[in-house]
């Protein structure tokens, strides 16, 4: 498990370095994008993902996967489709400076969930959460790891279960978060969602 996340810190490193977009010109695209993930990118449903303050590298990879199908997101059919490599740069800018609101954790699945985030499983050899996506669930931009604090709870557990179930594979050539999601099981994955929806 260690060789593994070693192999996918190195890939992930190796990524291209993000330009800086404009986040003004970002906001202006934006209009296509705020039915669903809210004018200032905090959703109102969690179907959607809210982006508000998500980490750039990260979020303007989303897009480009989406585009180009590496990620499946039947959501996204078609909105993807006239916009730039530029115009993704602008809008993962727009988004990274927003404030990100988030709710709260559900009482009884805080300690589960704070467990897995914090210490992993070790009996599943499953790595804390933290040793990529920070104690604060913030991320990190030069990695191209994702803030999780504050996302919807039914929008993380889909994409863990997606992971788990190899229906979403654009983790990288080591597939770290397939090898994380791969062990853990609803409750498990329930409870770290609800956690992480009420991290701050």
């Amino acid at each position: 498990m260690v060789k593994l996340l070693v192999m996918s810190m190195l890939v992930i490193f190796a990524l291209p370095v993000v330009s800086e977009g404009n986040a003004q010109r970002g906001e202006e695209l934006n209009v296509i994008c705020s039915a669903c993930h809210g004018v200032d990118g905090n959703s109102l449903v969690g179907a959607f993902p809210s982006i508000a303050g998500q980490q750039p590298k990260y979020l303007l990879k989303q897009l480009m996967d989406m585009k180009s199908g590496e990620r499946s997101a039947p959501l996204m059919a078609g909105q993807l489709d006239n916009m730039t490599t530029g115009d993704l740069e602008d809008l993962a800018a727009y988004y990274a400076i927003q404030e990100p609101k988030g709710g709260s954790a559900k009482a009884d699945l805080v300690e589960l969930g704070e467990r897995i985030y914090r210490s992993g499983i070790k009996r599943k050899q499953i790595a804390a959460c933290t040793a990529c996506h920070l104690p604060s669930g913030e991320g990190s931009n030069l990695a191209g790891f994702p803030r999780l604090a504050g996302q919807w709870p039914e929008y993380t557990e889909a994409q863990l279960k997606a992971f788990r179930s190899n229906e979403r594979h654009n983790d990288g050539d080591a597939g770290m978060m397939r090898g994380t999601a791969l062990d853990l099981s609803d409750n498990e994955i329930a409870a770290v969602a609800s956690y992480l929806y009420g991290l701050r």
